[in-house]
């Protein structure tokens, strides 16, 4: 198993390009021949998790002369106690490195069943399944499909509380049926938050889309959007340092994670903003936009200057492809 990355094995180059990937994951996989790949098989996903290493190096930026101002800073109004660092997520940016390594073991099955490397393809279809099945699980939480089989349980619960309740009153245990009808009202207000929150974030409504540019409302940056939920998903610690229970939504408004242009700050990459703190320029923004991980989640920009999602991330949060409406003024005279 990867037993780490960092990012700096990631390079840029002035389109931002994704770059040094290959030898970094072979090098982890330690390919010995073409028969046979070392993957440590005791390796659990979550030492994979704990192994990455999320360091930001400006340096890496500047070996292929992408220009930065490394001490920028943000500009704009809001809380001057904030800075644009307040909203840097670790997590968010563990997930997009995620979906990287899970996009880059089904290439290397496709890779080894066309060289015809049959065993390593099916150790690495094992590695994948595994991956997927963890992403599948963490998704479900952050979903709120979670909320919906805590909501189904607790009915279930309560049902057997009402088997148990109405022996008690037949036995003349009155003591015990005071208990449980306590127990089941608590149950019943518990089950009916449960589902109110399942039934919320199944109908989120986001104000912007995969790929979509975008500039941040207080600190002025501008970002693209390749992640979103339906409500804040992070600790109540980065909470407290984002100051989320001062904004107009509080934490129950979608979130978005978003690559910043290495240009306005080098060492934020990926951050975690509300809705609240998010809006569209008033003009396109089609000008220069560097960011490593650009070139591996997008193919390139649609006409109006945003990003065009990958299949595999349009998938991940169940997104259509965003179709740009015709300007009659561009159609040709018939």
């Amino acid at each position: 198993m990867v037993q780490g990355l960092s990012l700096s094995t990631l390079t840029t180059s002035g389109n931002g390009g994704f770059y040094g990937s290959t030898s970094s994951w072979r090098r982890h996989f330690k390919l010995v021949n073409k028969t046979h790949i070392g993957i440590d098989r005791q390796c659990l996903w979550h030492q994979f998790v704990q192994c990455l290493h999320f360091k930001g190096n400006p340096n890496i930026l500047r070996q292929r002369n992408l220009r930065v101002e490394a001490g920028w800073l943000f500009k704009g109004g809001g809380d001057q106690s904030l800075d644009a660092s307040s909203e840097r997520s670790e997590s968010a940016n563990e997930d997009v490195l995620i979906f990287f390594f899970q996009l880059d073991l089904a290439t290397r099955v496709q890779c080894a069943l066309n060289m015809e490397q049959y065993e390593i393809a099916q150790q690495l279809r094992n590695k994948l399944a595994e991956v997927e099945a963890e992403i599948s699980k963490q998704k479900e939480v952050k979903r709120g499909s979670s909320s919906k089989s805590e909501a189904q349980d607790k009915a279930i619960s309560i049902i057997r509380l009402r088997a148990d309740l109405q022996s008690a009153i037949e036995s003349e245990n009155y003591a015990l049926a005071a208990g449980l009808r306590d127990q089941i009202s608590k149950l019943e207000a518990e089950s009916l938050a449960a589902s109110a929150k399942a039934l919320a974030l199944e109908n989120a409504k986001y104000a912007f889309r995969l790929g979509q540019k975008v500039k941040h409302k207080i600190f002025g940056y501008q970002a693209v959007i390749c992640g979103m939920d339906p409500v804040c998903c992070e600790t109540s610690s980065w909470m407290e340092v984002a100051q989320v229970e001062k904004l107009p939504r509080g934490s129950n408004q979608p979130f978005y994670q978003v690559l910043v242009d290495v240009h306005a700050d080098p060492n934020l990459l990926v951050a975690y903003v509300p809705e609240d703190n998010l809006l569209v320029p008033d003009q396109p923004y089609k000008g220069r936009f560097d960011h490593p991980y650009l070139s591996f989640l997008f193919y390139g920009t649609d006409a109006a200057g945003d990003f065009i999602p990958i299949k595999q991330l349009r998938e991940k949060y169940n997104k259509p492809r965003h179709e740009i409406p015709i300007d009659p003024q561009d159609e040709e005279p018939q």
